[in-house]
């Protein structure tokens, strides 16, 4: 599957966790120690949040950890909210419009998980995909699929209840086209504002997922360290470093709200759909 981290808090050069931790998202798109698959090289993507409103992209197919762009950008871009994916395909091709993550206006998405049975029930979730959002989709990826439907489902208003009808969709869809594959998935969204994140399965088998809150950030000899305040929250995959006690595993079922430093928790549940 893919690994990923959210970033919030005062500004920071984004190579601060793409490198210096001793498990930074790119040592984990070579040796993830949480994944299914060690290795997550079939692209990197990255966006972050500067002076205007929609956030800057970059992504690319080339592995996270030989692509020497990157590393340039990521030593000279100061940013307060970003996010970084390395990817691992779940049978999608390995190009760039289909590296997380993925924009739309001010948003940000990236996912970790699969939709199981994606070749299946493909056709009839694009179908859901309001008509006015379909043709700014690119690529071929569930996870793109599933971003715009949190858009057809009201995220500019209610995200959390867009995030509960899209998966009870997904799941309806899959249950009509009688998928045995499990829906699995971590996943990301910010606004450039919010973070909100959301670890789910229907099998009680979600892939994991970690935050971490202090003060101000930094990265000395590959251990992430927080001051003993409030302001900056990180999201990952799984912890950059080996400090147990500064890294919280989110349980399953859970949304998960970042705002102004502080880190909610709220019980996750698809909506009931109409018959």
């Amino acid at each position: 599957m893919c690994r990923w981290l959210a970033y919030a808090g005062q500004p920071i050069f984004i190579d601060t966790l793409l490198f210096k931790p001793c498990n930074s998202l790119i040592h984990q798109s070579l040796s993830a120690q949480r994944g299914h698959v060690p290795t997550n090289g079939d692209g990197f993507g990255l966006g972050w949040y500067g002076d205007l409103p929609r956030p800057g992209l970059y992504r690319d197919t080339m592995p996270a950890w030989n692509d020497i762009n990157l590393r340039s950008l990521a030593e000279q871009i100061r940013s307060g909210l970003f996010f970084a994916h390395v990817r691992a395909s779940t049978g999608t091709p390995t190009a760039r419009v289909n590296c997380h993550p993925f924009r739309h206006g001010r948003w940000l998405f990236m996912h970790n998980g699969k939709i199981g049975g994606w070749p299946r029930v493909r056709r009839d979730l694009e179908v859901l995909i309001a008509a006015d959002l379909y043709h700014h989709r690119e690529g071929s990826t569930d996870s793109e699929v599933f971003f715009y439907l949190l858009l057809t489902n009201g995220l500019e208003a209610d995200p959390e209840r867009a995030f509960r009808l899209s998966v009870a969709q997904v799941e309806a869809v899959m249950r009509r086209h009688l998928v045995d594959e499990p829906l699995r998935m971590t996943a990301a969204l910010t606004d450039g504002a919010r973070v909100m994140a959301i670890r789910y399965s229907s099998d009680g088998q979600s892939p994991t997922l970690f935050h971490a809150a202090g003060g101000s950030l930094t990265v000395d000899q590959g251990q992430c360290r927080f001051e003993a305040t409030r302001g900056a929250v990180l999201v990952v995959s799984e912890p950059l470093d080996a400090i147990d006690a500064a890294w919280h595993e989110v349980p399953e079922g859970r949304f998960l709200v970042v705002q102004d430093g502080v880190v909610r928790l709220e019980p996750f549940a698809p909506a009931a759909l109409a018959a």
